[in-house]
């Protein structure tokens, strides 16, 4: 069979590519972990498979959907920052491609937040609102950091929701998404405030510096950690202590790090590590009283 002759069926080189670029404009890395922390959430708490499955549906849409927002509409100002690591500006995908596909996510998004109950759909799509008000407004404005609080304070409300009898969320769990919401904008855009300012973007973080909100980050996962651990009823017992005592020295040993001389990368590779590590033991708070969050 020669060239000629291949299947209708059969993809070409420019539609594997333009979907491999699709696909890396939704931002994956986000995307899948968000989702897998929310679904992981809803079978902590005790949902039926069906339920669980249908949530994680609905949020891994919804981050789709920002995800696409993000880099389509970013596109011109990243095109003329050079930015050729994004899959528009370097030509790899369309851009009414990525734009459709950001409204049909947001679309099932919808469908599928709503099939979770009428007050769990509402708590979710407007988390997901404020993830494309950041994206089209609010990410160049002083309160950056609110869309990230709103969008993982919702989240909790999304899995409370969705269990028979819809309860009302634990009001820890809504406080330590919020806190968590804070530390991953200051996480998600550190390492490019310097491109940012050149770009005209001038969120909180960008205000800040570098140096400041690399300094700022540990904190709000320090304050995660201390709702998750006194929040829920009942003493948090000798293991609950030694965990926030050990994130509240993490996050001093990186906020010295941070505040240490530039010449000492070995430090500042320390104060990310530290900041991981006190990032990872939120999770696993949160994970660990699931079944406490309504």
């Amino acid at each position: 069979m020669d060239t000629t002759d291949r299947p209708a069926y059969a993809p070409t080189a420019r539609q594997c590519r333009a979907a491999a670029g699709l696909a890396l404009s939704c931002h994956p890395g986000p995307v899948v972990a968000v989702t897998v922390l929310v679904t992981s959430l809803a079978v902590s708490s005790g949902t039926g498979a069906g339920r669980w499955a249908l949530i994680g549906a609905a949020v891994f849409t919804g981050q789709l959907s920002v995800g696409w927002c993000n880099d389509a509409f970013d596109a011109r100002r990243d095109t003329r920052a050079g930015r050729r690591g994004k899959p528009l500006t370097r030509g790899a995908v369309g851009l009414r491609t990525v734009w459709g596909a950001a409204f049909t996510a947001l679309a099932l998004c919808a469908v599928l937040s709503l099939a979770c109950g009428a007050a769990a759909g509402a708590a979710h799509l407007t988390g997901v609102a404020a993830a494309w008000a950041y994206n089209l407004r609010l990410k160049e404005t002083v309160v950056s950091w609110l869309p990230y609080v709103i969008g993982f304070g919702c989240l909790p409300c999304l899995v409370a929701l969705s269990l028979p009898g819809g309860p009302w969320p634990a009001w820890w769990a809504v406080a330590a998404g919020a806190l968590l919401g804070v530390a991953a904008h200051l996480g998600d855009v550190v390492a490019d405030i310097e491109e940012d300012l050149r770009a005209g973007v001038r969120g909180l973080p960008q205000r800040l510096g570098p140096a400041r909100t690399r300094l700022l980050l540990p904190f709000p996962l320090v304050a995660a950690t201390a709702v998750l651990v006194l929040g829920p009823t009942g003493s948090p017992g000798g293991r609950g202590v030694a965990v926030l005592s050990g994130v509240a020295l993490c996050a001093v040993a990186a906020a010295t790090a941070c505040a240490g001389p530039r010449r000492l990368r070995t430090w500042r590779k320390a104060a990310l590590a530290g900041t991981v590590a006190v990032a990872a033991a939120d999770v696993a708070l949160l994970l660990a009283r699931g079944a406490e969050i309504a």
